[in-house]
């Protein structure tokens, strides 16, 4: 099987993220790069050019995640918005942003708990992590004040996971309330 007529590399590269997502889904970390290489529509040759082995591509396809969903934080900054916590605010909107498709956040979380098994991937991850709460710690807050909302945004992200659906209202409450605690600095020394 060639190359795909009309598909760039960028767009081949894409193709073989997106078909690993699906097979390690489907089939968990132990999915054959055969079966990838299918899925993406290449020859395993095709497959290999691109990525030289299995770990190449679990990594690549775990720096996809991590990129997408720091760019997701990025993209919520509100440019009016200059005041101490203004990272945070962000996090808090992409953890808590509104889907329509619980299936996909469920697929995200699912893949993720995949990824997380490749000890290559959790040290990847406790780097990028380590970033970001870096990047948050530098944001303004004080650290309580930081580690209430960002716990309490990540823990209602996953609830997908669980097949929790229609508490939509809680959720965009939740988000105002741990955005409004960010902006209430007389508030932060009752939170101690």
């Amino acid at each position: 099987m060639g190359r795909t007529a009309g598909r760039s590399p960028e767009d081949t590269r894409r193709a073989l993220l997106d078909a690993a997502a699906a097979a390690i889904r489907r089939s968990g970390i132990h999915a054959s790069l055969d079966e990838i290489a299918r899925q993406a529509g290449v020859s395993k040759g095709g497959l290999i050019y691109h990525f030289a082995n299995k770990d190449e591509l679990i990594l690549a396809l775990t720096r996809d995640h991590l990129s997408a969903f720091r760019k997701s934080v990025h993209d919520r900054l509100d440019p009016a918005d200059t005041g101490p916590g203004r990272l945070t605010r962000a996090y808090i909107r992409a953890l808590l942003e509104p889907t329509e498709d619980d299936a996909a956040v469920r697929d995200a979380i699912m893949l993720i708990g995949q990824l997380m098994t490749v000890p290559a991937v959790v040290e990847l991850t406790r780097a990028d992590s380590e970033d970001l709460y870096a990047e948050l710690d530098a944001d303004g807050l004080p650290e309580h004040v930081l580690t209430l909302v960002t716990t309490a945004a990540d823990g209602v992200s996953t609830a997908p996971l669980w097949g929790v659906s229609g508490l939509e209202p809680r959720y965009r409450d939740l988000e105002r309330r741990l955005i409004e605690l960010t902006r209430r600095p007389e508030l932060w020394d009752a939170l101690r």
